[in-house]
This record gives C-alpha cells, sequence and structure tokens, in this order.
C-alpha cells in the first residue's frame, strides 16, 4: 500500500490504470511500466505496427491510446524475439506518457521519476 499509485494520461488526466496491476519489470532500452489490467479507458486499433528502430526492431505492436484525449500511452507486444518474450499480451505503458498519484503522499509525479518495488509474473 505505501507505494499505490494511480496512472494518469499526461494530456488530459483520464486514469488508464494502477500500481496494483505491476507485472514485470522495466526491459533494459524502454521506458515502461508494465501492466496486467487497465481501465476501460485504454483503447488500441486492431492493426499492427512493425518497431523499425531502438528497443522494439522488429518486434510487432498494437499501440495503446487514451480514449479521451487520443494520446499515444503505450503499446502491447504482438511479437518479438526472445529478450522480450515475456512482454507479449501485456500493457506497456510509456513513462514519458503517464503521470503518478501517489496515493501515501498524495502527489503527483513523472512516471520517469518512480521507482516502483520489484515485480514478477510469477508474483
Amino acid at each position: 500500500p505505501d507505494e499505490c499509485a494511480v496512472f494518469h494520461c499526461r494530456g488530459c488526466w483520464t486514469v488508464l490504470g494502477d500500481s496494483l496491476q505491476l507485472c514485470g519489470q522495466e526491459p533494459p532500452g524502454l521506458s515502461v511500466l508494465v501492466c496486467f489490467k487497465v481501465t476501460s479507458d485504454v483503447t488500441w486499433e486492431d492493426s499492427l505496427l512493425v518497431g523499425l528502430e531502438g528497443a522494439l526492431l522488429g518486434c510487432a505492436y498494437y499501440l495503446l491510446f487514451c480514449r479521451s484525449c487520443g494520446s499515444a500511452v503505450g503499446f502491447i507486444l504482438y511479437s518479438s524475439g526472445s529478450d522480450l518474450a515475456h512482454l507479449r499480451d501485456l500493457f506497456c505503458f510509456f513513462k514519458n506518457s503517464i503521470m503518478c498519484y501517489l496515493l501515501k503522499n498524495q502527489m503527483i509525479i513523472e512516471a520517469s521519476k518512480v521507482n516502483f518495488p520489484a515485480v514478477t509474473l510469477k508474483e
């Protein structure tokens, strides 16, 4: 409970998820929060995108959007190499698109500045 946070869209403050749904560690090269569940205000299109550079090079994924303002807020990995296989079918929020409301301190902080406790899919 001490580290509980609510994830908001940086563009319009719509609630997109919370830290109770975190289920994985941030992979090297990707600045994301990995969740197994999000709110109904997170949408995605049926068309797959393919990463042409960076950590998602060669990966197929669906881009996640905020239903309220249309901002891109993350992705769902559809296919990847073995290094990112553990992220497939999970919701990955871009940290630079998300703000966190920390419940204990009642503070709003950028997701990139928050360190959540280590979580694994096994937990």
